[in-house]
């Protein structure tokens, strides 16, 4: 494939440079305007995997929203449509049919670009200085599965891997321990953690102290530009599923916390750690085992978010929308 690095100069300004890996879904679809928006970030390339929905669809909505936030200078590219040896499974119920909530989806002007989502990965992170490409992955860990096999020197030469995904004290949201993200391909988040990449999870333990509230959309909905209505329009579709499903008035928005924390860290606590992922049990499949006590994990290679700052992250949203 042609070198996707080759469509981009460097910037002058010192901005973090960062390829989004998602499935939207109607929290990335929040997440993607928050990154779309933000003048910190050089976005190099969006990624989709199949997850929340098939990747046709995600690798459509990412262009959606790409056009909607006026943003064709950056690339889609189409990755795995499957898990690396599961059935694929979807979350229709939680993010629509054609994963954009009650936006009516069409055609973007604007097509996929060349090759798969991996081979981008690899030749853009390969052509930048080590550690200077961030990558958020917001959906099943497929695609940098399939690119750490491909190019295992990508492992030392990519920057923070901030990643949603992962449950310990909430508990699950696809079973009882399991959150969807890592137990849609648990055999791919456990071969990313395994490597020496630097991973950074934001699991529900933080996510869900993230909810849009009825003033949070209300204020969205309010400022009036493209990209607030779209934000908007995804978290009024989450509150009434959650309230439907779950019987919560306020759903939490997972998947912009790691574009957030890129942004501002400090809007999060971390604490190091060491994470496996459970893939051979059908009932505790996707779990992830966080050990924070370096006596019984030997090293802690990891970090794992147990607190967030949602005020300072809506208003983030707020800002890169408006």
């Amino acid at each position: 494939m042609p070198n996707p690095a080759t469509r981009f100069k460097p910037d002058p300004v010192t901005r973090q440079a960062l390829i989004i890996d998602c499935d939207p879904g109607v929290d990335d679809a929040v997440a993607l305007m928050l990154a779309f928006g933000s003048e910190a970030f050089e976005l190099l390339a969006i990624t989709a995997v199949g997850g929340n929905v098939p990747v046709v669809k995600t690798a459509r909505n990412a262009r959606i929203l790409r056009q909607i936030a006026g943003r064709e200078d950056v690339p889609v590219f189409m990755g795995a449509d499957r898990p690396l040896r599961r059935e694929p499974a979807g979350a229709g119920e939680f993010h629509g049919a054609e994963g954009l909530g009650d936006m009516a989806p069409f055609e973007p002007e604007a097509a996929c670009a060349d090759g798969h989502a991996a081979e981008a990965i690899i030749a853009l992170v390969m052509a930048r200085p080590a550690k200077s490409v961030a990558l958020a992955v917001l959906g099943p860990l497929t695609n940098l599965a399939l690119a750490l096999r491909r190019e295992p020197a990508l492992a030392e030469r990519l920057g923070p891997v901030a990643v949603m995904g992962g449950a310990r004290s909430e508990g699950g949201n696809i079973t009882a321990s399991a959150e969807f993200n890592i137990w849609a391909d648990p055999d791919a988040a456990a071969e990313v953690l395994a490597t020496g990449c630097d991973v950074i999870l934001f699991g529900l333990d933080a996510t869900h102290q993230v909810r849009a509230t009825e003033a949070r959309i209300v204020s969205l909905e309010a400022a009036g530009t493209p990209m607030a209505d779209a934000a908007a329009s995804m978290m009024r579709f989450s509150q009434r599923v959650e309230r439907r499903i779950v019987g919560w008035d306020a759903p939490p928005v997972h998947d912009p916390c790691p574009v957030a924390w890129l942004l501002q860290p400090a809007l999060f606590t971390l604490q190091p750690c060491r994470v496996s992922v459970e893939t051979e049990s059908d009932l505790t499949r996707g779990h992830t085992a966080v050990e924070f006590r370096q006596a019984v994990a030997g090293t802690l290679p990891h970090r794992w978010a147990t607190a967030a700052d949602a005020e300072g992250i809506f208003s983030l949203i707020a800002d890169a929308v408006r």
